[in-house]
Parts: C-alpha cells; sequence; structure tokens
C-alpha cells in the first residue's frame, strides 16, 4: 500500500487518496513527511492521476501536526530536521500539477492545518476545528503557514489565527475563506472526492496551466500573471488534449484525456 505505515495511498479512477494514520492523532514525524513528500512526487510523475484528496484516518483528527516529543530536547538539529521535512513535504504538495483537495475530518492543528493550507481546495466537516498554536510552545508556522494562510484569509485574520491563538470553527474558517466548504461529520471523504471526480472532466493539461497561472498572483505581479495567461493558453495548442478536446465538444461525446 505505502512506503511508510503512517501515510496510506489508495489509487481511485485517476483519483489518489492519501490517507495520514498515525494514532491517536495522526501526528506527523520526519520519516512520514519524507514518506508523503516520495508519494506526492510519484503521483505528480503519474499521467493517469489527476486530483489527490488528503484525509485523516479516524473520526477525531485530520491531523495534530508535529509530534512535539521532537522538540521536547530543544536541539537545533531537531529542528532543522523538521522544518526541512515540512518544506519539502507541503512544497511538493503546492507544486502538483493536479487538483489537491484536504477532506478535514477533525482536529487540524499546527501542521495538520499547514497541509490543508498547501491543497487546492479544503472541506471541511461541521465539527472540525482549526489552529496554528505554535506560538504557545516557543515556535512558529514552518510549514508555510504564515504565508499560505494570509494568502488564503488576509493579514487580519491570519494575525488573529496566529498571534493570538484563535481556534476556528468550521463555520468561522468558512467566513474568513479558510476553508471552501462545511459538511457534515463523516461528509468530508465522500464530499472531496466527487470534487475530484469533476476533475477528470477537465483536460489536466489545462488544469496544470491554470493552477500554475492562479499561485503566480502570489509572488508576481497582475502584468505578468497577464502576460504569462497568454503564453500558457497558446502553448496549449501544442497538446493532444487540446485536439481531442475540440473534437469532442464537436462530435458530442465525453474526451479521452491523456494528459500529453
Amino acid at each position: 500500500m505505502t512506503m511508510n505505515e503512517a501515510i496510506h495511498v489508495e489509487i481511485q479512477s485517476h483519483i489518489a487518496v492519501i490517507t495520514m494514520n498515525n494514532p491517536p492523532a495522526n501526528t506527523w514525524t520526519e520519516k512520514s513527511l519524507y514518506a508523503f513528500k516520495q508519494h506526492i512526487l510519484e503521483l505528480d510523475a503519474n499521467k493517469e492521476i489527476y486530483a489527490v484528496v488528503v484525509t485523516g484516518a479516524g473520526e477525531k483528527f485530520f491531523s495534530a501536526g508535529a509530534d512535539l516529543k521532537v522538540f521536547d530536547e530543544g536541539k537545533h538539529q531537531a529542528a532543522i530536521d523538521m522544518s526541512r521535512a515540512f518544506s519539502e513535504a507541503f512544497e511538493a504538495l503546492s507544486d502538483f500539477k493536479g487538483v489537491t483537495i484536504a477532506a478535514i475530518n477533525g482536529y487540524a492543528m499546527g501542521g495538520g492545518l499547514e497541509v490543508a493550507l498547501a491543497c487546492d481546495i479544503r472541506i471541511a466537516e461541521e465539527q472540525a476545528v482549526m489552529a496554528l498554536p505554535e506560538a504557545k510552545v516557543g515556535l512558529l508556522p514552518c510549514a508555510g503557514g504564515t504565508q499560505n494562510l494570509t494568502a488564503l484569509v488576509g493579514e487580519g485574520w491570519a494575525k488573529l489565527i496566529i498571534l493570538c491563538g484563535e481556534q476556528v470553527s468550521s463555520e468561522k474558517a468558512l467566513k474568513m475563506g479558510l476553508i471552501e466548504e462545511v459538511v457534515g461529520k463523516g461528509e468530508s471523504l465522500q464530499s472531496a472526492l466527487e470534487l475530484a471526480g469533476k476533475v477528470e472532466n477537465q483536460s489536466p493539461s489545462s488544469v496544470a496551466a491554470c493552477k500554475s497561472l492562479i499561485q503566480t498572483i502570489r509572488y508576481s505581479s497582475r502584468a505578468h500573471g497577464l502576460i504569462r495567461e497568454r503564453e500558457l493558453f497558446i502553448q496549449l495548442f501544442d497538446t493532444e488534449d487540446q485536439a481531442e478536446g475540440v473534437s469532442a465538444f464537436l462530435e458530442k461525446r465525453k474526451p479521452q484525456w491523456k494528459n500529453q
């Protein structure tokens, strides 16, 4: 199933479901982070995978983040190793060419919320609670949390969550734009799978180009984004998917994507 028992991967058609499975709270370790990264890289290289859904095992926790026992002795090397592992794992997730969806089925704390922030879309169950509480133990979110949260919800909400240690309900998270949808208890995975299924109707080549353009605004100007938009539009005409998409539409049939 996987190279690490704490990370389970299941393929369903063109969708990969990654489950964090480290009881009782699905915490991250350096080993599980590198296993997660390796899976993401392999899935990204697999042209048959269009979407990835990330969720947690059990009913209480999506993920409680890092296992704080790693930092108990205050060793700098542990901090260096874990911050690198978090960064590489979640940046690989953010760079995945297809669509990534977090199915938040419970508490998402610290690195548990940061993996969801690295996804494209977040669906949370009504009982889920989200927070970045690192400052309470003298640390800070080091897996993209300060940057990704601010990009999603704005500076004010980000400061409320990070600087004040605010725990956010699903209802409040929806209001601030932290998540895109709230569903009933036990429904997040199915809802995420249904959404991921819609991705199968889209050209994988187009999705990859569009995702790249949307994320460009994080670090570049609007003017640059508009130029890049036109460039990628023209480049799509060199793909087999573009020819197939137009032909399928004119012939009134479902397209057969090749992701090339």
